[in-house]
């Protein structure tokens, strides 16, 4: 088992790192747990993303065009430009073993985001940065 929290887990993002804890706390209460069997895809390269996983207990593979590129163990964290954008999906991540995942939709985020303008305008700050995009409208 992660020794970490959920918000512990979220600070190491960098799309998270600048929030403060009640923030993050914010957000990890928007976490759904699910248990996953192993061999169960999780996200599939060219799929847009609709949601971000934290991996809190387990292993999983990445993939890109049929390759491992990666294997990641509890701790492990993707999907958050999902959460703001509609960018497609450039790995495929599959459960090597049993894996417990803490899931946060952009359904819901996008509701904190409105509730909280301050998390919304640092957290797009953060991604235009990372992306190499114009945040200006």
């Amino acid at each position: 088992m992660v020794s970490k929290t959920t918000d512990e887990l979220l600070a190491e993002v960098p799309l998270f790192a600048g929030l403060s804890r009640k923030d993050l706390k914010r957000v990890s209460g928007l976490a759904t747990r699910l248990e996953l069997r192993q061999g169960r895809e999780l996200t599939r390269q060219g799929d847009i993303g609709r949601e971000f996983i934290v991996v809190l207990e387990g292993t999983v593979d990445v993939m890109i065009d049929g390759e491992l590129v990666n294997t990641c163990n509890a701790g492990s964290c993707f999907g958050e430009i999902a959460l703001l954008s509609d960018r497609r999906r450039t790995a495929t991540v599959v459960a090597k073993t049993d894996v417990v995942v803490d899931v946060i939709g952009r359904q819901e985020f996008s509701t904190l985001l409105q509730d909280h303008p301050a998390i919304a305008e640092q957290l797009k700050a953060v991604m235009a940065a990372h992306l190499g995009e114009d945040d200006s409208r």
